[in-house]
């Protein structure tokens, strides 16, 4: 087996050697751009982790977990249209460079890339890979279509805020495990259970991302903070704040978040005030641990040895841990 350090760096340097130019050039550096930002490869690296579970031929998982982080930097790009972001992992976003037309058209071509990277496989498991990718990229998009409708609904529940942010994170996560275990021939109970693992370490994953959103630092976070604050997204912070907070706490954070006419910073320093006298932070910290306990639950069930397990272990604490 391999150490989660040496996956770590073999996920990481099989996107950076990859090459995605081709011609036109318009259509394809974009591409090039987007998939060479940086970041952890965290889902090339479930891929592999899985594949070493299971079989120790990490080779043979390596064109799954380029097809994953395709797909993946495609959702992101989409997304980054849908919310205006100008920056993603301290850069600027592909559309805010290329424009808008030409990120969609690499967007879609990035679609159709994922798959084409599961033709590698025999036959006898391409249809497993290819139902996994298929399944998970209606999934994803389902949570994406919750989270903007969640913009403008005045009634969002903390339940459906978390079923959002597993279709929207959890799912792509286990897709990401999946495709490594399939290519190593997993049973389908193994299967099931790294499902279970992704899908709750994925929640708790979300719900850091909220967390880091609103107490973290641009240079360390990548990306513009207190912009879900700016943008009346419905985290789990708000949720919370809006569900324990004073009637006249709930009053001010419902007038803020129902116009986008408020100064930005003014607004962002008068709803952290609120989630600090709730100690939002705190019990969005709780329902994190909660969701990783129920994570670390179901891979004590996994029927291989405990040693084989301990590469995905040791990827949930650091997940937990991170500022980024």
């Amino acid at each position: 087996m391999y150490t989660l350090e040496q996956l770590e760096k073999e996920a990481i340097a099989l996107i950076e050697q990859e090459s995605f130019l081709n011609e036109p050039s318009t259509l394809y550096d974009p591409i090039e751009y987007g998939m060479k930002q940086g970041g952890k490869r965290i889902r090339p690296l479930l891929t592999l982790i899985a594949a070493d579970m299971f079989s120790s031929d990490v080779n043979k998982a390596k064109s799954a977990a380029i097809a994953v982080e395709i797909l993946h930097n495609f959702t992101l790009l989409h997304d980054d249209i849908m919310d205006q972001s100008p920056l993603r992992r301290g850069k600027e976003t592909v559309y805010k460079k290329f424009n808008s037309n030409k990120a969609i058209l690499s967007g879609d071509t990035m679609f159709a890339l994922a798959f084409k990277h599961l033709l590698n496989y025999e036959n006898e498991i391409v249809k497993d890979l290819v139902e996994i990718l298929t399944q998970s990229s209606i999934e994803v998009c389902e949570g994406q279509a919750f989270d903007m409708e969640f913009e403008t609904r005045n009634d969002v529940k903390i339940e459906e805020y978390i079923k959002m942010i597993r279709l929207k994170t959890g799912v792509l996560l286990s897709c990401a495990l999946r495709l490594g275990a399939t290519t190593a021939h997993c049973t389908k109970e193994n299967l099931s259970l790294l499902d279970e693992f992704a899908q709750n370490i994925g929640i708790a994953f979300q719900i850091q991302d909220d967390i880091l959103d609103c107490w973290s630092d641009l240079e360390v976070f990548g990306k513009i903070t207190g912009k879900d604050i700016v943008d009346n997204k419905k985290t789990f912070l708000y949720l919370k704040a809006l569900e324990i907070g004073s009637e006249r706490q709930q009053n001010i954070l419902k007038e803020l978040y129902s116009s986008k006419n408020f100064e930005s910073t003014q607004k962002e320093q008068v709803v952290k005030s609120i989630y600090e006298e709730l100690k939002i932070k705190e019990l969005a910290q709780k329902e994190m641990q909660y969701y990783h306990n129920l994570a670390l639950e179901s891979l004590d069930k996994i029927k291989i040895d405990n040693e084989r397990k301990e590469n995905l272990r040791l990827f949930a604490e650091k997940l937990m841990k991170r500022n980024k």
